[in-house]
Order: structure tokens, then sequence, then C-alpha cells
């Protein structure tokens, strides 16, 4: 059954994925503009006056990724729109990874404007979401067409994605709203990376340690797919940045194959499970890398290898799941939820690598907006996790203080055994006066009543004796029918006056019973202390016993 706390849980879990998934009011601002279509055509040493002259030389209809790699032109459709001082035009596109590029306006008039990239390719163009944006200057003449030259793309994702003409208004306004989204989630990494290790710190439990290096790796991740890094480093080029997006990826899927298998109680999952996340936690980092070292030599097979690690990754989350479900894990509803978008997401961006899908900003974009709401109510399951280990902690500290005072009490009584009385006891510098109470003919109660009776007796006669002294008294059964109190001489315990009440406690069958006291003051510094002032109250004992039974004798400790 779901307790009251889960289901108020699963509600605000709810609530942030669909707060995170469902696009907010700007969510068109990443694809601002107006889409506009592209034709290609295999770089084999045309002119581009030639080509704008005959664009009918251009395929229109085969897919991108199909063309491979190389140098490429790429037209756009017609434009035919004039930008002016008042709304001035940019074009926008997506960023790939390609050695360089040429973008040559064509306007009305046959006059062509060019903007060359240097070596850092397009990173002086990238704007947020790791679109680039150039500014079309202003003529009177209408812009006809956008022609591009790419050299040596790549073509793993596509040769040019998703080009736009835009104003400079609606640029900006994506700007704006995208900074916005990611602001939220690098902040929101932030905090949580910090309330998290300061908890790993406390309570050293592994799960909070990597989901601490999943959040850093996907706010790594952010800050280089998000564009925000050629901004923070505008020397770096575009294709070093793309592969620092790889490397966080990579940390971020390895952190994530950790997390899950460290979420989990170890009895929920399977071994084999466990050894195989552990496998992609490594695989997955190790396929970065290597789009590191080897995407420029051939991005489209390191890039292959790369989402293949991540199908793997998806792979696993399949038996985690369904291991966590057959051992009927506390965790798994409010994991599940949590982990729904990225896997989702994740699946639209490994059939996009492969090419079963187009590409699309948002699933471009998809992992900053899905580990959004990963990351939030990851952080309720985290907190959901710690509450029962809160709960178990506190449970063994119970059964701990349970124990401990199950070993310190005498099980018929209720009274301090013989250790726990000299544990409490034995270090007392002060003058301390102890009264040994023996119980008068104790073999004949035994005789009279039975063991069962004589145990009644007892647990009678221990009542009595703890209503008798006031608190400060440490009362203990010695052994037998033998029953020790300590109190500070300051506080003295008249022994007439207990025996006094002793005799009146009324006893099984109106039995009358009664007792012997011996008394002696002195320190228990140490346990020759001990055994010095127990040797003077046990002889006053045997004394008051030998004058009769039923009263009391004191001496004094230097006599004894």
């Amino acid at each position: 059954m779901v307790s009251a706390f889960s289901r108020r849980l699963l509600c605000i879990a709810l609530v942030a994925v669909l707060a995170c998934i469902v696009p907010p009011a700007h969510a068109q601002a990443g694809v601002a503009g107006q889409p506009l279509g592209v034709c290609l055509l295999a770089d084999k040493g045309q002119r581009e006056d030639e080509l704008i002259r005959h664009p009918e030389r251009f395929d229109c209809t085969t897919p991108q990724h199909r063309f491979g790699s190389g140098d490429f032109w790429a037209m756009t459709s017609v434009i035919d729109r004039r930008s002016t001082f008042a709304t001035p035009l940019v074009i926008r596109f997506g960023s790939v990874w390609q050695d360089g590029l040429t973008i040559h306006l064509v306007y009305a008039d046959g006059a062509i404007r060019s903007w060359r990239s240097d070596a850092r390719g397009i990173a002086p163009l990238i704007q947020l979401g790791a679109i680039a944006q150039l500014p079309i200057p202003v003529r009177d003449p209408a812009l006809v067409r956008v022609l591009f030259h790419v050299n040596n793309a790549a073509n793993a994702r596509g040769i040019l994605l998703g080009p736009r003409i835009a104003t400079l208004a609606e640029g900006d306004a994506a700007n704006l709203g995208l900074a916005a989204l990611y602001a939220f989630f690098a902040g929101m990494s932030l905090a949580l990376i910090v309330y998290n290790l300061a908890l790993w710190c406390a309570m050293r439990h592994r799960f909070q340690l990597h989901y601490c290096l999943l959040l850093a790796a996907l706010l790594g991740y952010t800050i280089t797919s998000s564009g925000a890094l050629a901004w923070l480093a505008p020397a770096l080029a575009n294709n070093d940045r793309l592969r620092l997006n790889y490397l966080f990826m990579g940390l971020a899927g390895g952190a994530a194959a950790l997390f899950t298998r460290s979420f989990f109680e170890d009895k929920d999952l399977p071994s084999w499970v466990g050894r195989c996340s552990n496998v992609i936690a490594m695989a997955v980092p190790l396929s970065a890398f290597g789009v590191v070292a080897f995407g420029a030599i051939n991005l489209r097979i390191a890039d292959l290898l790369y989402a293949l690690t991540i199908v793997g990754l998806l792979a696993i989350v399949v038996p985690t799941l369904w291991g966590a479900w057959y051992q009927r894990s506390r965790f798994l509803w409010l994991f599940a939820v949590a982990w729904s978008a990225p896997i989702l997401l994740a699946v639209l961006r490994v059939l996009n690598s492969l090419h079963l899908i187009g590409w699309n900003f948002w699933i471009d974009n998809s992992t900053v907006v899905s580990m959004g709401a990963e990351a939030l109510i990851s952080s309720l399951a985290v907190a959901y996790r710690i509450k029962f280990l809160r709960d178990e902690r506190d449970a063994a500290i119970t059964r701990e203080v349970v124990a401990r005072k199950l070993a310190d009490i005498d099980p018929l009584t209720g009274l301090l055994n013989r250790r726990a009385f000299l544990h409490q006891a034995i270090g007392r510098v002060e003058h301390q006066q102890l009264l040994l109470v023996d119980i008068d003919h104790f073999k004949r109660v035994n005789e009279t009543l039975g063991h069962d009776g004589g145990d009644e007796v007892l647990r009678l006669f221990a009542v009595a004796l703890r209503h008798a002294a006031p608190d400060p008294v440490l009362i203990a059964r010695m052994g037998g029918e033998e029953f020790a109190l300590l109190t500070p001489s300051t506080q003295r315990i008249e022994p007439e006056a207990l025996l006094a009440s002793l005799r009146r406690v009324r006893m099984p069958f109106d039995l009358t019973i009664t007792s012997s006291i011996g008394t002696c003051t002195g320190t228990l510094a140490s346990d020759l202390d001990w055994k010095a002032l127990y040797r003077c109250a046990d002889s006053a004992l045997f004394e008051a016993k030998a004058a009769g039974r039923d009263r009391a004798r004191a001496l004094r400790l230097d006599a004894a």
C-alpha cells in the first residue's frame, strides 16, 4: 500500500514532470522565425555565382545523412524579405561538426554579401540553444536566398540543420527564453549538488555521491550544449565545444548508471544487473572519450558507437526496474516517475542519431528539459529514500537502547542488575551510603509458596524498595534475595524507616516478610573502594542477622 506521504510525493512529482515536459509559453523561442527549405549539392569545385544561377542542380529530396561526409553546398528556399533598420533580419541554423563555413547572402539586385568562418568555425555566431545566428546587412533590395558552403562536414546529424529567417527581436526573445530555461536548470543543479554533498558528508550513502556526480556532469553538459560556453570562451572552436558536449553527456550517462544501481537496496536487484550497470557506467564515458579523440577522423563511426552505448544504458534500466518491482522496492514508483521523461527523450535522441527520425531543436535540447524534470523529482526520491534510512536508523537506535536497557535490568524485578549497578556506582568520588538489604528466611518462603510464589515476593519487595527510596538512589538486585541501595551521604536513607516501610508490604497469602539491613559509608572512586565498602556493609548485614534479623546495623569503614 502507498502511504499518504507517498501519495503527496507522487502528486508533487507528477506536477514537476508536467511543468518540465509541457512546453512553457516561450517554448518556441528556440525555433524562432520562419523555416526555410534546404537543398544540397556535393562540392566539386563549383563557383557560387554559377550555382546561384542554376538552383535546379541541387538535391532537395535526399535525406542529408545519406550524402556522407565531405564538402557541400547548401541553398535555402526563396526568402524574398528585406532587412531594415526598424526590423533587422537574421539567419538562424543549428550547430553541427564542420571545419569551416562560408555564407553567401544573395539579394534581388544580384549583389552577394559573404561571411567566412575562421579557425573557430561558427563559434562567433553561436547563440543560446547552440543555434548559430548571422545578422543580415540592411539593404534596400530583398534577400532572395542564402547559399552555404560547408567545409569538411562530418554529417553525423546533418549538413545544415533547421535554417530559419527571423527578426533580430525574435532572436533576442529566443536567447531570453532559453536563458531562463538554462539558468533554472543550472541554479537547481548547483543547489541540489550542495544539498546532496552535505547529506553525503553526514550519511555516506553511495547514491548521494552518484547523484552529485550526475548533476555535475549535467551542469557541464548544459553549459556546453546551451552555447553559453561560446560566450564564456570566445576563442574556443565550435568543434571543441561539441567535443566537450559529448564528454559531459558521456560522464552523465555513466553517473546515471551508477545512481540507478545504488539508489535501490542491495537486496532489490540481481547481482548480474549490478555487474552490467558497472560495465555500462564505464562504457558510456569511454565512448564519449572516443568521440573526443577520434571524432576529427571519423565522427560518424564514433557517434554510432556512442549511440549504441546509450542504447545499452537504456537497456539496463529495464531489468533494474523489473528487479526492484519483483522485490517490491518502496522506491520504485517515484524513481520510475522521475526517469520516465529522460528515458523517453533519450530514446528519441538515439532514434535521431540512427537517422530513424529527423532533427528537431527540442530533441537536440531535450536533455536539459528532461533532466530538469528528473532533477526535481529525483531530489524528492532522494529525500524519500533518506526518510526510510532515517526511520531504519531510528528503529536501530531504539532497538539498541532497548537491548542495552534489557542487558542492564534484572528481568524478574525490573531493578538494575549487579553489572549495571557497579558500572553506575564505581567512579563516584564523594562519600556514598551503601545499604545491603536481605530478605529474612527466604528459603522458607520458597518452601511455603513454591518458586513462583518466591518470585512474586521478590517482585513485590522490589516495588516496595522503589517506592521507599528517593529518585537519586541506585537500587539493584545483587543476586538471590539480596538487594543494594546506593545514595550520596548527604541524602542518607534511614535504615529503620526503610525497614518499617518494607514491613507494611502485603505479600501473597498475607505472609509476613521481614528483612535485615547492613549499611556503611565511604568513597567509590575505584574497584578497590567498592570491595572495601561492600565488605563493610556485608559485615554490618551479618551483625543484623546475628542479632535476630528484622533490624539494621551500621559499621564504619575503618572499623570493618
